[in-house]
Parts: structure tokens; sequence; C-alpha cells
């Protein structure tokens, strides 16, 4: 693959910062955040601010059953998921679709299904799934992850959780004290049906729509080396590497929104 890598530390954060305040004008754009598993779209409030600020048109989607949203896992579904995201965007064209770790998969769809509405695809340590592919059969590709010996399923319940003494390990290493506390204590199991649904995509839609991926280079939850061959498999070339777990929006919520806002140009 010829890749471009570009490695973001605390060297590029002048230039991208630079860059944001020269490009304050209104995008006619739309950034679409789609949040990933035992997640919210508060989580990305952060980043969110930073686009906002910037003059981006911002839709953070809050999928159903996560954050404070309470329909019963019963009725959670993928299509669902796409249903909300789908609702979200409307009629909007020039989509910049952004998916974090399950939100991966959810985005692969979404633009499988409004192709020509959609941009580009924006994959922050996501899934890039194939053709046929759900988050739980490429996740057990992964040797590096430690989501697993931390997984607790309950298949009666039809939810899956992390141990709580894992849960700083498993998404967020590297942040403050604090902020790995709180998460540990309020994590909310995640509906396993969506996990276990392989997507539908084709290469006359999704497979045309251009990609980009922001890898974590300290990921927990997605090894390193499986993020790296998703993008590959994908034909992904342009790659950006952070020095994170694998929250980057918690940790360097500001250079990712950069990152994102240099995109959605």
């Amino acid at each position: 693959m010829k890749n471009s890598i570009l490695v973001i530390t605390a060297l590029f954060i002048t230039t991208f910062t630079a860059f944001a305040q020269a490009s304050k004008a209104k995008n006619s754009n739309t950034i679409v955040i789609i949040h990933g598993a035992w997640s919210s779209s508060g989580d990305w409030q952060h980043v969110t601010d930073d686009l906002k600020a910037e003059g981006n048109s911002v839709i953070p989607v809050n999928l159903p059953g996560h954050g404070s949203d309470n329909t019963a896992i019963s009725a959670i579904s993928l299509k669902l998921y796409v249903d909300e995201v789908k609702k979200a965007i409307g009629n909007k064209q020039n989509v910049i679709l952004v998916g974090h770790s399950f939100g991966g998969i959810v985005a692969s769809e979404v633009a499988e299904q409004l192709a020509p509405q959609i941009k580009k695809i924006v994959y922050i340590a996501a899934y890039v799934p194939k053709n046929g592919e759900s988050l739980l059969s490429i996740a057990q590709t992964d040797a590096e992850s430690h989501v697993g010996k931390n997984l607790i399923v309950d298949e009666k319940a039809g939810i899956a959780s992390i141990k709580k003494d894992g849960i700083a390990d498993v998404f967020l290493a590297d942040a403050p004290k604090q902020v790995a506390d709180y998460v540990s204590n309020n994590l909310k199991p995640e509906p396993l049906a969506p996990l276990a649904t392989p997507v539908t995509l084709s290469e006359g839609r999704f497979g045309k729509i251009s990609k980009v991926f922001v890898s974590s280079l300290n990921d927990h939850t997605i090894g390193y080396t499986l993020q790296q061959k998703m993008a590959k498999d994908a034909g992904i070339e342009r790659v950006y590497s952070l020095p994170s777990s694998h929250t980057p929006f918690i940790v360097f919520p500001h250079v990712l929104a950069q990152v994102i806002a240099l995109e959605a140009k």
C-alpha cells in the first residue's frame, strides 16, 4: 500500500492550529460523528465544540441504547443504528462520516446506503469491514486486543460488558485517573446483536467513497497491527497516527479535531 503515514505529535499541533485559524469560514460539508461501543455522543463533546468553533456543521449521533437513551435492548439492531444515522443526515450532501471503533461498522453501512450523499469516511481507531463481516468476526482475528480477557457476555440478556477492573486498560490507559475512574464506574453494557450482524457492502457504492484512517498507536481495544491491516485491505492510502489509547477524543481532542477539520475541507 502506498501509505502516506502522518504521525501526529506535539510538533504538528502548531501547524494544525494555524490551519484552523485560517479556515474558520463556514464549511459547506456536514461532519457526522458516530461513536463506538460502550460509548455515547457525549464523549465527543470537546471534539464537537472545536469543530463547531472552526465553522463546521457537526452532527454527533447518539446511537439507541447509549448515553441517556433507554431504548430496550431487545429492540436494538444494527439496522436501528444505521437508520438513526440516516435520519440525522436527512437530505444533506457532502457528508463526512466520522466513525470510531464500532462506529466504523455503522459508518460503512450508512455509506453503502447513502453513497451519493457521502463525501468521505474518516475511521478513527475503527473497524473497517469487508462485505459480510461483523465486528465480532473481525475482532476474533485480533491477537493484540485486551478485550477478550476482560469481556463478559450475557447471551440471555443480549448484552456484553467489560470487567470493571479492566475498563481503564482496555479503553483509556493514558487518560487522567479521575476520567478513567468515572468511565469505569459508569460504563453501560453493550447490546450484542449489532456486534454480530454482518454488513452488506458493494464495490460500486461503499467501495468508491474516499476513506481516511486515524490509528491509535497504543490501543488495547483494537490492536495496531489489525488497524494497519484493515486500512491496507480497504485501500486507504492516507493514514494518520496518534500516540494514544483507544480514546484519542479524550486524550487528544484538540489534535483529533484538527485532523477531522482538515479532512472535511
